[in-house]
């Protein structure tokens, strides 16, 4: 099972970087190691070529080492803006494979070096510091990972130059399974449970065959399961709360807060019950593919909202002149200022399905083909669950058109104005132009690549489309 994880940026000021307000961010992809791609490349999945967790889908493959961590924001930054940089937490899901050099391996651009080898833990996983092995157990005082990241990161702030800005970026596997709270914080949120949104166990009728085939409304013991799930993940994130706390006071002590900027976000969505899936993401609605994004930071004023493909766009409007491309470098604004003819209105959100060749012994009647089937034998991925979106935010629209690669070519079609909750598929119903031209926009974004993956959409003023 899997989860959304928390990531925070830490960036010194630069008086040419641009400012920008607090957003909401779209992931590339619902899912761990390409939407990570994304984030640390600014490239969509189809030009990454990271489409799932796998050592086989170029998950921290050796062809993602050679093609891509050479450009990755983070290379950039150590490359022309003379940064000290820091990684510290979860990379990607294959990091450390011995397939792929191991946890000796220490990707470009990083010149201080704490990454989990593999998946998201708590206890008794193993740190690449620096490109050599660093074994933990189960003592929560030593071992607990968010605690520990919170360590490193103050001691990084303690020992830095203070004659370079620096970069730091600290990614906590939390709230990622198996859940593990701080002993402090196991009782906590004794009466929490998942949202009760209006897509909360309804039967999705008119949507893809894989949400179909969930079982509505969900067994008593399945609600049970992702309440008890839900409460375990926010008890998780007490603890990023406290690495979050102690980093900005150091920052705070030290005189550098006022000077630096700080980005939290996480890398993917997460449904508990949405359409009767018990819990995963891979799904292309909002609770999946939409994810918080705050900022704070130098001329940043508060309570602003903006739309932003990745959080890289500090780094390209310093960079853009230098050959970095990323798909982050235009911005949305939802207060209805600026001048909207510069803005991009739209992102591409792509998904590669996954299935097993063989049948679920746990559940044996669906067949092979499909996989992530829990509880209940509801399934949440197969290989035909592999599709492309285009996720429309402007002043005139708030769109989300989706084709399914699969033999009925299914589409999905929401207003996410009328309906936010994702309620109809209105694909059969809405203007046939309209679907046209959401048709053509997708097809140019599946296959744009650099400059070209930042032309006009849909509803931009400036779009050239039929």
């Amino acid at each position: 099972m899997h989860a959304c994880h928390c990531s925070c940026h830490f960036a010194q000021h630069l008086p040419t970087i641009l400012v920008i307000s607090s957003l909401m961010q779209f992931v590339a992809s619902p899912l761990c190691c390409p939407s990570r791609a994304s984030i640390l490349t600014g490239k969509y999945p189809h030009n990454h070529h990271v489409v799932n967790n796998t050592l086989e889908g170029n998950c921290s493959s050796t062809a993602w080492q050679k093609t891509q961590e050479p450009e990755t924001f983070s290379a950039f930054l150590q490359k022309h803006g003379t940064y000290q940089t820091f990684f510290a937490g979860k990379y990607l899901n294959e990091y450390g494979s011995k397939k792929a050099g191991g946890v000796e391996h220490v990707p470009l651009g990083w010149d201080h070096w704490f990454a989990l080898e593999s998946n998201s833990k708590y206890y008794n996983y193993t740190l690449s510091v620096n490109g050599r092995a660093q074994r933990h157990g189960q003592n929560y005082s030593e071992d607990y990972l968010t605690d520990v990241l919170a360590n490193i990161s103050i001691d990084f702030l303690e020992n830095k130059s203070n004659r370079r800005p620096f970069f730091m970026m600290v990614s906590t596997p939390a709230p990622h399974s198996p859940w593990t709270a701080a002993p402090q914080y196991e009782s906590s949120f004794p009466n929490v449970k998942a949202p009760r949104d209006p897509n909360f166990n309804i039967h999705g009728k008119d949507k893809h065959w894989l949400i179909r085939q969930a079982k509505t409304p969900m067994t008593n013991s399945s609600v049970e399961f992702l309440d008890n799930a839900y409460r375990k993940r926010w008890r998780t994130l007490l603890s990023v709360d406290d690495l979050v706390e102690k980093v900005v006071r150091k920052l705070e002590v030290s005189g550098e807060l006022s000077n630096t900027y700080i980005i939290f976000t996480s890398d993917n969505g997460y449904h508990t019950g949405q359409f009767s899936l018990p819990m995963d993401k891979r799904q292309l609605y909002e609770f999946d593919i939409r994810v918080p994004l705050l900022v704070r930071g130098p001329y940043i004023k508060p309570n602003q909202t903006m739309f932003l493909a990745t959080h890289c766009c500090l780094i390209n409007l310093r960079y853009k002149n230098k050959g970095l491309h990323l798909i982050g470098a235009v911005f949305v604004s939802q207060t209805g200022k600026g001048n909207s003819s510069t803005w991009r209105s739209d992102v591409l959100v792509e998904y590669e399905g996954e299935g097993r060749n063989i049948s679920d012994p746990a559940c044996p009647l669906l067949g092979p083909g499909v996989s992530e089937c829990f509880p209940d034998c509801v399934c949440e991925d197969s290989y035909n669950n592999t599709y492309a979106c285009v996720r429309t935010v402007s002043q005139a629209a708030n769109l989300q058109y989706c084709e399914f690669d699969d033999n009925e070519v299914f589409v999905e079609v929401y207003n996410l104005t009328a309906d936010p909750f994702q309620l109809s598929n209105i694909a059969k119903s809405i203007d046939q132009e309209v679907l046209e031209k959401m048709n053509h926009r997708l097809m140019m974004l599946q296959s744009c690549s650099g400059q070209s993956c930042r032309t006009p959409g849909v509803y931009d003023s400036q779009s050239v489309l039929p």
